[in-house]
């Protein structure tokens, strides 16, 4: 009885982990396959001598592996993507898009607000 509800506690964590925040460095693939799969998929466009973008990246740090906030955030190097940036418009760097699918749910630029981001990255879903 005791390794039936210790089994059924593990199959649990596992399928709640595997819809939890994953975060991954950007790669063009990656982006695809989860906008192809019709996946929650974020991009942050981050650079390390930003402050902005540092206070966002702990803020998502803390969701990492959070089932309350499922997809996948991408993190694309705002100094070395420079056609990624102009094929989305974006102008700056702490730059937060969200999509479902290949459809763009929500844009945040320069926003740290812990309500603010977890709604973008919900709106992916």
């Amino acid at each position: 009885m005791i390794s039936r509800i210790i089994a059924t506690a593990l199959l649990l964590t596992a399928s709640a982990t595997a819809f939890a925040l994953d975060i991954k460095p950007y790669s063009a693939q990656v982006l695809s396959a989860e906008q192809q799969a019709g996946k929650p998929v974020t991009l942050h466009f981050h650079a390390n001598w930003c402050p902005t973008c540092r206070a966002q990246e702990k803020v998502f740090q803390q969701w990492k592996g959070d089932a309350s906030v499922p997809g996948t955030l991408l993190v694309v190097d705002y100094d070395k993507e420079k056609e990624l940036k102009k094929q989305l418009g974006v102008r700056t760097q702490s730059t937060v898009i969200a999509y479902h699918g290949s459809v763009e749910k929500a844009r945040l630029a320069g926003d740290t607000d812990t309500d603010k981001l977890r709604a973008a990255l919900l709106s992916a879903n």
